[in-house]
């Protein structure tokens, strides 16, 4: 009906297909070098499973492990750079096979890939069953790959595979001492009530409303193709590399990025959270005005999930007759940081969770904080062993009293009653001074896919290229880093 559903462009505006110039990645992976100096070669093992899957597999089948600063800067003049260059491609995900699906050892990246037939030719799974004249087309136009129908392609266990994360922590001489659930929207899909109903990819990957061609050589319409727009929620970094696409090798077409930024924040404008304001009074409480702000998570898995960079939180506002602020917590400032938010402030602070909010310098803010062994809040992947603090908002039918250690639900938010499966309510009591009514009550969700404290904490490493550059990168983009997934507002006359 006249919109673009090519796969190749879709695709190629995503995270998935820029993996591998991912410039938050990249400082990252130099930060936890240069704090565990004698495990790099692990460290880019492991990290490269990811974000440079293609090369890290070849080296693994030729017995070496995988290399990602030996692949960088980023160039496309040998195949093995192009390998890197491509990210995570279609052929990562259409060769999987379903042998270990929803298994631990399927997770980090351990997926099984179809090995090439004894003449050569490499499968690729698809959810078509495919005739054998178009076996033959693909196979002769793309060098010995052919497509075979494969329905797994479409479940959930799929992406678990590379979206299941554990982390082990390093002390010195890189020895291991524990493990972190680093990124686990899989585990808490399962742990949810969307488990029977919707797979990530009913989500993430948005069906096509009508019948469409799956390819342009004779790619008859075909009932169910779904976008490759792995929409999600990191509209920051599609952001940063339009901006800085020269310098980051960036193949994607401007347009396509652009695009790609529209997608996700309509993505989190409209189907992410929905945000209520709920028994306003200001007669309850001598001076004060109260309210509840009501907050439901409409995903699958915790809002937000995966990489502990994210957090959302509630950005309140209680407004005179004149419309001036009487009270306000959660500002967002043009540096990235959220006014009030100990974290912020102090690296070695967090915000705590909160039943009830009763002052400005108090932010209800849902995130993940990494601990080190002496208990102190940490961004370092590799130096965090537990949790302090996970109070992201809940899916629909998660019970926090059940949940494995993985998915567990920590500090104050696990004993507090309006913090259950599908949101969270919580009160305010706003003292109003001399103020005089009516009253406007103003609440908005709002996000950041990577958190003030985790971007500046890369400064202690900004002698080194990869640190440094990022930090250039954002510091430019600051004023741009959060965005409103969901808004309220109520009028109270006296």
């Amino acid at each position: 009906s006249g919109r673009d559903v090519s796969i190749g462009a879709h695709w190629r505006a995503t995270m998935m297909a820029n993996s591998s110039h991912d410039p938050y990645w990249m400082a990252g992976v130099r930060r936890e070098s240069i704090d565990h100096p004698e495990s790099q070669a692990d460290i880019e093992d492991e990290c490269s499973v990811c974000h440079m899957p293609i090369t890290r597999y070849e080296a693994h089948l030729r017995g070496k492990k995988g290399e990602i600063f030996s692949h960088l800067p980023i160039r496309t003049d040998e195949p093995e750079m192009q390998q890197a260059a491509d990210g995570v491609s279609c052929s990562v995900c259409h060769q999987i096979t379903p042998e270990r699906f929803g298994k631990p050892e399927s997770y980090n990246g351990g997926f099984v890939a179809r090995k090439p037939e004894p003449d050569g030719t490499r499968i690729e799974y698809g959810p078509f069953a495919i005739d054998r004249g178009r076996m033959r087309i693909m196979r002769s136009s793309t060098e010995g790959y052919r497509p075979e129908q494969g329905t797994h392609i479409r479940e959930s266990e799929l992406c678990a595979s590379c979206h299941t994360l554990a982390t082990t922590a390093l002390g010195p001489g890189g020895k291991d001492i524990g493990s972190l659930p680093e990124q686990m929207p899989y585990p808490e899909w399962l742990h949810s009530g969307y488990r029977n109903t919707q797979s990530c990819q009913s989500c993430h990957m948005p069906a096509i409303a009508e019948p469409a061609p799956i390819s342009r050589v004779l790619g008859e319409p075909r009932e169910g193709a779904r976008l490759h727009s792995f929409v999600g929620g990191n509209f920051f970094m599609l952001s940063l590399l339009n901006r800085y696409r020269d310098e980051l090798s960036v193949t994607a077409l401007a347009t396509e990025l652009t695009q790609g930024v529209e997608y996700t924040l309509e993505n989190l404008k409209t189907r992410a959270a929905t945000v209520a304001i709920e028994n306003v009074s200001t007669t309850a409480e001598p001076g004060r005005l109260r309210a509840e702000v009501v907050i439901h998570n409409k995903n699958g898995h915790k809002l937000p999930t995966a990489y502990p960079s994210r957090r959302a939180w509630i950005h309140l506002v209680v407004r005179d007759a004149q419309g001036r602020a009487v009270f306000e917590s959660g500002a967002l400032g043009a540096d990235g940081a959220i006014a009030g938010n100990d974290g912020d402030a102090d690296a070695t602070r967090y915000e705590p969770h909160y039943s009830e909010i009763r002052e400005p310098g108090q932010v209800q803010i849902y995130e993940t904080v990494m601990g080190d062994v002496n208990g102190l809040p940490t961004t370092g992947l590799l130096t965090g062993v537990r949790y302090l603090k996970d109070n992201r908002l809940l899916p629909e039918g998660f019970d926090k009293q059940t949940a494995s250690r993985d998915v567990a639900v920590v500090g104050e938010a696990l004993t507090d009653p309006a913090f259950s499966g599908g949101g969270h309510r919580v009160r305010y009591s706003v003292a109003l001074g001399g103020a005089s009514g009516p009253y406007t009550v103003e609440a908005e969700l709002l996000y950041q896919p990577i958190a003030y404290r985790w971007a500046h904490n890369l400064e202690r490493y900004s002698n080194a290229m990869e640190p440094k550059r990022f930090l250039r990168f954002y510091n430019s983009m600051q004023s741009s880093t959060g965005t409103a997934m969901a808004t309220a507002s109520v009028r109270v006359d006296r």
